[in-house]
């Protein structure tokens, strides 16, 4: 690495943001925003599906779609900028593609992704716990 580039990385590294959240393609996030209007400020929300995720370090960005009104709606954020508050993902789409450009000729229900399921739910937790339950009642009663 030249002395040039390691010096451009030092001043980078100070406008990093300490947490960035884990962004992939094909999630839902909700994208929260500072918008200034005039002397008054308000945060927005922005939320849809990340169709790309490009660059790196600094220049990282991700372009997020919605459909607003029959209307689709595309919007690239710069993830380490000042004006952007917060990503929140809400649900994992299961993806095979790097860009999801394919989004965009799509209508209806067939522009939806699969979910990617993470974890257990609290119900199946308790129902595998009863079955076990049962299960050594069961036992115990044969002996």
């Amino acid at each position: 690495m030249s002395h040039a580039q390691a010096l451009i990385e030092k001043v980078e590294k100070s406008y990093l943001k300490a947490k960035t959240p884990q962004l992939r393609v094909g999630d839902t996030v909700d994208v929260q925003t500072r918008i200034v209007e005039g002397d008054k400020e308000r945060i927005q929300i922005f939320n849809g599906v990340i169709i790309g995720v490009r660059g790196r370090g600094i220049s990282l960005n991700f372009t997020v779609r919605r459909i607003v009104g029959k209307e689709g709606v595309e919007r690239t954020f710069m993830l380490h900028s000042p004006n952007v508050l917060d990503v929140v993902s809400r649900r994992r789409g299961k993806v095979r593609r790097a860009k999801l450009y394919f989004l965009r000729d799509r209508l209806g229900k067939s522009r939806k992704l699969r979910e990617i399921r993470t974890g257990r739910s609290q119900t199946q937790e308790s129902g595998s716990t009863a079955k076990a339950e049962r299960e050594s009642d069961l036992v115990g009663a044969s002996s």
